[in-house]
């Protein structure tokens, strides 16, 4: 009798709280970090839409997804909170985990720790929802959006008489952003969840905003994303770091034109050249990949070369050799960063982020 009762008591509670009340917010409430316009046709999009019939049609494709892009909230009061979300293309990848496609990732403020993973909503269709356990201690909330999908509507759910609201803490700080350009590396490709991508660590290390450019397969130096770099009233760094897509040949063609877009409009702000990661795995046994490598990165340091010889004093640059290590397990496919990559890049460049930015 006492099992059947306690049976019945379990099957009641189950009742009660799956019938629980969630009050939905439409993400648009709260701030949006990572754009480097407002102006864009979807809020989730990096590109802005006068650029559609200009740029290329891959560059605007990608630039449809919400790569380094994420929302900022605060909550407390409720044991769980609510995601939904609808993606443009609900696409999967071979070489890379649908969390970090189309997944959200969510972090949250420790005061002992800064900025903690907590979550992350694993995607299940073009159209999703799911709950995730977070406690209803007061907090501070970062969501990360999909790396290589887009986002058409997004929202937060609380539970009844939990509280939701606006971010009580200025993290990222309003200093001025870091504004980067490159490759699928730094759109994400592969990070396991959208916390994972290098851009990502980075602001969390530094507390900072930093503006994902990053283009899978297409950061080709095209003039049009140099001007909305330019563009871009008050920037605290350009990091170009565009190598790893470009043939040595384009890098001396197109390099110096594309940096001299930025640097005619932002003469004093520091720019940093970065060279495409030496990779020791295997580039030991693909001795053709490490001459491509070498041709790549030796244009790059000539550009620098070049342009600190003309009296560019606001230049820095950043190797490729120990960019990811020298054990070769940092890559999921030879060339794409896995999580493990994506943290030593992150390593890698912090001392000159920090060194520049005066960041202790």
């Amino acid at each position: 009798m006492k099992r059947v009762l306690l049976t019945f008591i379990i099957f009641l509670s189950g009742i009660i709280c799956h019938g629980q009340e969630v009050v939905w917010h439409d993400a648009s409430e709260f701030p949006v970090f990572g754009k480097i316009t407002d102006d864009t046709p979807t809020r989730y999009q990096r590109l802005p839409g006068y650029l559609e019939p200009i740029t290329r049609k891959p560059v605007w494709g990608l630039g449809r997804n919400s790569a380094g892009l994420y929302i900022r909230f605060y909550a407390e009061g409720s044991m769980s909170l609510y995601f939904k979300w609808k993606l443009f293309s609900n696409k999967s990848m071979a070489h890379m985990a649908d969390t970090g496609v189309k997944g959200l990732d969510l972090y949250a403020l420790s005061d002992e720790n800064g900025w903690r993973y907590l979550r992350c909503a694993k995607p299940e269709g073009a159209e999703n929802e799911v709950k995730l356990v977070c406690g209803k201690a007061p907090r501070e909330y970062m969501l990360y959006l999909p790396l290589y999908d887009g986002v058409s509507s997004l929202k937060i759910g609380i539970e009844e008489g939990g509280t939701l609201g606006q971010p009580e803490i200025m993290s990222p700080n309003d200093m001025k952003p870091v504004i980067m350009y490159g490759s699928s590396i730094l759109q994400g490709c592969s990070a396991s969840r959208p916390g994972m991508a290098h851009t990502n660590i980075l602001a969390r290390m530094i507390d900072r905003e930093v503006i994902n450019l990053g283009f899978s397969g297409n950061a080709k130096l095209d003039y049009e994303i140099a001007e909305l770099m330019a563009s871009y009233s008050d920037p605290g760094l350009f990091v170009l770091d565009y190598v790893p897509n470009c043939s040595a040949e384009m890098i001396d063609e197109k390099a110096e034109t594309f940096f001299r877009i930025i640097r005619d409009a932002h003469p004093d702000v520091p720019i940093i050249l970065v060279q495409n990661a030496v990779l020791h795995g295997t580039d030991i046994f693909d001795r053709g990949a490490a001459r491509i490598t070498k041709a790549k990165n030796d244009a790059q340091r000539r550009l620098y070369d070049k342009l600190r010889k003309e009296g560019d004093k606001n230049l820095y640059f950043v190797e490729g050799d120990g960019m990811v290590g020298y054990d070769g397990d940092t890559t999921v496919d030879g060339t794409h960063f896995t999580d493990l990559g994506m943290m030593r890049y992150a390593e890698h460049i912090l001392p000159t982020i920090k060194k520049i930015l005066k960041i202790k």
